[in-house]
């Protein structure tokens, strides 16, 4: 199974010219703002796009610097010859031979500091947030003089999950922003964030990407896959080719069919298919495999509803999802099917941070959808 590379080193990036544009133009016009907020779905490209504006920055030193493209026609109107850093006009390509790239790649640019979720050094796990210390190591590190004498960068991923004390020195950062500093926040959940963080960004938010893309995205990631399953792969993703590969890695194509063959047999259950589908996913050591369909249940009530209330367009449905949708939909009015969604996603919610029965939870999930659909 292949994996995308980590954003440090990737080098490729997809459907996201236009941001890839705001980001150059503000660059080289000189009028870059300190910090910014890219925000968007999950595995769409933000972290990528991020560091490979942090490479773009320290390869090109700043504004003025004459290791700069010429202005040309470029990436969005034919091409230009690359510059010493492997950049195009318009582009904030850097290539993977340049030292920069190299040093980002590794981790061991003295320019760039990332901060994301540390392991915590008394259990030896992986934090659920992002500390205070961690943060505060940035005010020390914009501190300090480039080392080599151009920008310091530092990146948030993901801004999320700071906790309130982490929030809050972020704050003391973006009060007060030093010269040839950048701030990228990386962020799937703006909302979340502290208002004072998001009016001290300026803002860039990326779009989920066409399904054409994250339908060739995932078969060159996983060229053996049938185009069956990646044309499914990417209709599940909703536009995020990480989602899709991390639902190809953990068996999601398979947990989504067996889900939606339980979903057919409403409102007669088929019990004992049921009661193993439920064993499969509360055994021991399937905790990944109950996240995986919990998630993919919540996608597919959403899908639902908006398609009961005549908000999503069918075209992306299969014949078989588009009958099981019509069908259930129209067994339950919209208001019922709101209700539905809010008791499964409690229920759902609940199972994440307690110690459920987690075969119980998936019997209690449907029986909840059968009672909807039997009244």
């Amino acid at each position: 199974m292949t994996d995308l590379p980590h954003p440090r080193g990737n080098p490729d990036l997809r459907g996201h010219e236009e941001a890839e544009k705001i980001l150059w133009d503000g660059f080289l016009g000189g009028r870059l703002a300190h910090a910014w907020l890219i925000s968007g779905p999950r595995g769409i490209g933000k972290a990528t796009l991020a560091y490979r504006f942090a490479r773009y920055v320290l390869a090109h030193g700043g504004p003025g610097s004459t290791r700069e493209p010429e202005p040309g026609p470029g990436l969005f109107g034919g091409q230009t010859p690359a510059d010493d850093a492997g950049s195009q006009h318009g582009s904030l390509y850097v290539t993977p031979e340049n030292p920069v790239f190299m040093r980002t790649a590794s981790g061991g640019h003295a320019d760039l500091k990332a901060i994301e979720r540390t392991v915590n050094e008394k259990t030896g796990k992986l934090r659920t947030e992002i500390i205070v210390d961690d943060v505060r190591a940035i005010g020390r590190f914009f501190s300090m003089t480039a080392g080599e004498g151009g920008w310091r960068v530092a990146i948030i991923d993901s801004a999320d999950e700071m906790n309130r004390h982490a929030a809050n020195a972020v704050l003391k950062v973006l009060e007060e922003p030093p010269d040839r500093a950048l701030l990228l926040l990386v962020s799937h959940n703006p909302g979340r964030l502290l208002a004072t963080i998001r009016s001290r960004c300026h803002k860039l938010a990326l779009q989920p990407l066409p399904g054409e893309t994250v339908e060739k995205l995932i078969a060159e990631a996983l060229p053996d896959l049938d185009a069956g399953d990646t044309e499914a792969l990417a209709y599940l993703a909703d536009g995020s080719p990480g989602r899709a590969l991390a639902l190809a890695a953990e068996g999601g194509l398979g947990l989504y069919r067996d889900m939606t063959g339980l979903l057919e047999t409403l409102p007669g259950l088929d019990i004992p298919a049921l009661h193993a589908f439920g064993a499969r996913l509360g055994k021991a050591g399937a905790d990944e495999a109950f996240s995986t369909a919990s998630n993919l249940l919540r996608c597919w009530l959403a899908r639902l509803i908006l398609s009961a209330s005549g908000a999503m367009a069918a075209d992306g449905l299969s014949a078989d999802e588009k009958a099981l949708m019509g069908r259930l939909g129209q067994a339950a009015g919209l208001d019922r099917w709101f209700e539905v969604w809010e008791k499964i996603n409690r229920l759902l919610d609940k199972t994440e941070h307690a110690n459920l029965d987690r075969k119980q939870v998936v019997l209690n999930v449907f029986l909840t959808l059968e009672n909807a659909v039997s009244r």
